[in-house]
């Protein structure tokens, strides 16, 4: 990923700085989702290519990465029951994700994108319910 186009990754940058609140959480389920697949493939490698365990290590800590940042980013007293919530199943995903990466299982690693997918749609709908509000 270095050595990506200086246009794209200045593109990407400016996307992330004029988004709002909404569209950043957005934009974080979506690599969060990347950073999974990146390891599913991982583990379509085979046992004995000597990338597989580190392709799917890298992946599997960025992904948890990005759920530390989304949990880290709870407005606890605010969001209530939701964000509490939200703030344990984040714990959830992140320790599945871990054991995923410790035992070098892809079941968990499934599991956690299909919850992360639903929560991704959910807040999409939502942002797309809050613009045609607004409009």
């Amino acid at each position: 990923m270095s050595s990506a186009n200086p246009y794209a990754r200045a593109y990407q940058t400016q996307s992330i700085l004029t988004a709002s609140p909404g569209q950043l959480v957005l934009m974080m389920y979506d690599g969060a989702l990347r950073f999974m697949a990146q390891a599913r493939a991982g583990f379509a490698l085979p046992p004995e290519d000597f990338r597989r365990i580190q392709t799917i290590n890298t992946a599997l800590l960025r992904a948890q990465a990005v759920i530390a940042e989304l949990r880290a980013n709870l407005d606890l007293k605010a969001g209530g029951e939701v964000a509490a919530n939200l703030d344990r199943l984040y714990d959830y995903h992140l320790r599945r994700l871990q054991e995923a990466n410790l035992r070098k299982d892809e079941e968990p690693v499934i599991e956690i994108e299909r919850l992360v997918r639903t929560l991704r749609e959910a807040w999409a709908e939502m942002l797309a319910g809050h613009e045609v509000k607004v409009a």
